[in-house]
């Protein structure tokens, strides 16, 4: 990355909240967080590294021996999207893409499964991304980063593929020449032998191929064609796994490092050593027209190019040439390449990092100023994603459900009760969110709709619907492609905090005439008191469930349409389901669980997957009166569990491992137990 625009990460420690590791039947280590994963190509700097920090050489890295695995592993494949009728005139598919580059955290230090803080970037606005990069890496403390698996996961869920990091830094931020020369290296046959380790570890860890940044200066002709040789075979190897490799534009064929802001014949042939180009943000409307014109000759396709724009430091308020990439009268140019959008977190002041700050932020940078994509401010002069690219969607099955869960919040819900008081963030429990955000079709006063963090179902957020609402407002919620059959259902979790409020059930079974008009939607009654739903009070959650009668084929959208008595009105959406009418048979609980690791009161458990589609495990303590504590809950099969104390009297801590499957159902448990070394008064510190 060009080093005037560049912000190095820096070593900072993280408190973990979610790790953990399998093993054999005992512990065999002292029990110690798990991070996401870093290494240098071969040869480690000289001297000792700072505090935190652990340098690891990826040519001897060994899946076997690798002790953190079982938490940075993701879980969730790559889901299929489809491309509904665009959200406006002017989204288009089949055109650009858009790439994000995010430091999700320090390079060392990156929890692997969460911390115990709700200041995070929680990216949700997936359905406008095509690839996201786990950006980061340091000379100080390792240049290849694999992404950790909550990453993943929601990535994932949401059919985005994820690229770990290969950063060769510039000598003026540390870089060094035999880093480089360590990544090309050959073997006896001509082979290189870290382009495998690369697909290695990513078939290893789940996540989809990697970005190459070649940014150390010096090189020469010779190694200019070493490392073309090795970006080949990487991109020969990568494919065959199912990976992608990207390349950034820095070094040149003769290689020295030289940004382009262009594809030109300083840097074609890696463009076609790989699979798509990083434009550096260099570019003018010239280059990248010639540019785009170029990789078309090539066969390639000018939307491999994605044209990079820092936003790292004025995120939504960046002057860009927008027609200069994507023009609004004509084809789009080349793709997008956002470099840094977490500016949604970073910008906002230490004492309004909350969720609800970041989200409104977040919104505002892909959705834009009018945060509705339906309609877009044609004045606005940040041309957000929404505006030009169709929103995709991975719901295509039925079980479906979600519980608009973030993957952070203040607390942690199940069933409407607070089951932990903690701030948390954990990306892999994040929901399948809906994709148009937010979407209002109303002839009134449009209320606000958002992500919110005071109250929720399950997890750690909900949808509030807020304002006057003097005439019925449709929120448009999921585009779907769901088969309906006979006795197809839909569950909705809701509360109402003020006002009076009807609510009903919104489902179109085809796409709307136009891109930007409604779906055709059919609105059935949500009947609060019916013998349908599980009732409760008038002011709590209810699940209310929603026969499709008289509906076939396919459910396209769904939404919800609110009509006011009297306001103003404050309406939670807290869960949908789509599922067929029954009880379904519970998930099958996972087996082997173990205690692998211990020190003191700090534990590492590992189980073994449970057979089926599971959404994630949750994880319990039982107690000696019969009562259970949450512990947290993951998509990986293992946890770490830190300053575990012995209850009055107790000889033994009892943990508990669920399954949790679609639709939110738990399995029964599987135990494991931890002894304490002699019964102890509560509060006193155990040993192990």
């Amino acid at each position: 990355m060009n080093p005037t625009r560049r912000t190095v990460l820096i070593a900072a420690g993280t408190a973990a909240l979610t790790p953990a590791l399998p093993a054999a039947a005992a512990p065999r280590t002292a029990a110690t967080p798990p991070y996401a994963a870093y290494w240098y190509p071969d040869s480690l700097p000289a001297g000792s590294p700072g505090p935190g920090i652990t340098w690891r050489s990826l040519k001897s890295w060994r899946a076997a021996d690798d002790p953190d695995l079982a938490f940075n592993a993701a879980t969730v494949p790559l889901a299929p999207r489809f491309t509904p009728a665009p959200a406006n005139p002017t989204a288009r598919s089949g055109q650009a893409r858009v790439q994000a580059l995010v430091s999700f955290g320090p390079t060392s230090g990156n929890p692997s499964q969460g911390s115990a803080t709700a200041d995070h970037y929680a990216l949700t606005h997936w359905a406008y991304l095509d690839e996201l990069v786990f950006w980061g890496g340091s000379a100080g403390e390792g240049l290849i980063l694999a992404p950790n698996a909550p990453v993943v996961d929601a990535a994932h869920r949401h059919g985005v593929p994820v690229l770990g990091n290969v950063f060769l830094p510039p000598a003026a931020y540390g870089g060094q020449l035999r880093w480089t020369r360590d990544l090309v290296q050959q073997d006896a046959a001509g082979h290189h032998p870290l382009a495998a380790q690369l697909v290695a570890v990513a078939a290893a860890h789940g996540f989809d191929g990697w970005f190459v940044n070649a940014e150390t200066g010096g090189g020469n002709t010779a190694l200019g064609t070493a490392v073309l040789g090795f970006v080949r075979e990487l991109k020969a190897l990568a494919a065959a796994r199912g990976q992608r490799v990207t390349w950034y534009d820095a070094m040149t064929v003769n290689g020295t490092v030289g940004w382009q802001g262009a594809l030109n014949s300083q840097n074609q042939a890696f463009f076609q050593a790989a699979d798509d180009m990083f434009v550096d943000f260099r570019w003018s409307a010239a280059t990248l027209a010639s540019s785009g014109t170029r990789a078309d000759r090539l066969g390639r396709g000018r939307y491999r190019l994605w044209a990079g724009v820092d936003v790292e430091s004025n995120g939504s308020g960046t002057p860009v040439d927008w027609d200069a990439i994507v023009p609004a009268g004509r084809p789009h140019v080349t793709s997008l390449g956002l470099y840094r959008p977490e500016w949604t977190r970073n910008h906002l002041p230490a004492d309004r990092r909350t969720p609800g700050d970041f989200h409104a932020a977040d919104d505002r940078f892909w959705t834009g100023r009018s945060l509705d994509p339906a309609r877009p401010d044609p004045s606005d002069p940040w041309r957000a994603p929404a505006v030009f690219v169709a929103d995709r969607s991975t719901v295509t099955s039925v079980p479906f459900a979600s519980v608009f869960n973030t993957g952070h919040g203040l607390r942690f819900y199940e069933e409407g009760a607070v089951v932990s008081a903690a701030p948390w963030n954990h990306l892999g429990l994040q929901d399948r969110l809906p994709s148009r955000r937010w979407v209002v079709r109303t002839a009134g006063e449009r209320p606000s709709v958002a992500f919110d963090f005071a109250d929720a179902w399950r997890g750690g957020s909900s949808v509030l619907v807020a304002g006057g609402l003097d005439q019925p407002a449709v929120v448009d919620l999921y585009a779907t492609r769901l088969p309906i059959g006979v006795n197809t259902v839909v569950d909705l979790t809701f509360r109402s905090e003020s006002g009076r409020v009807s609510a009903e059930l919104a489902v179109a079974t085809a796409e709307p005439g136009a891109p930007g008009a409604t779906p055709p939607y059919t609105y059935l009654p949500v009947d609060p008191v019916g013998t349908a739903g599980r009732v409760r009070p008038a002011d709590d959650w209810r699940t209310v469930t929603v026969p499709l009668t008289g509906l076939s084929g396919t459910v396209h959208a769904l939404g919800v349409r609110l009509t006011a008595a009297d306001g103003p009105v404050r309406w939670r959406l807290g869960g949908l389901a789509v599922r067929p009418d029954g009880t379904p048979p519970p998930p099958a609980a996972p087996t082997g669980a173990r205690v692998t690791a211990a020190n003191g009161g700090d534990l590492r458990l590992a189980w073994n997957t449970a057979p089926g589609t599971v959404r994630h495990y949750t994880l319990h303590r039982l107690l000696p009166d019969g009562t259970r504590r949450f512990l947290g809950a993951t998509g990986q099969r293992a946890w770490f569990v830190a300053g575990q104390r012995p209850e009055q009297g107790e000889s033994a801590a009892r943990f508990e491992v669920r399954a949790v499957g679609e639709l939110y159902d738990a399995s029964a448990p599987v135990t494991v137990t931890h002894p304490w070394s002699t019964p102890q008064p509560a509060g006193s510190t155990p040993h192990a």
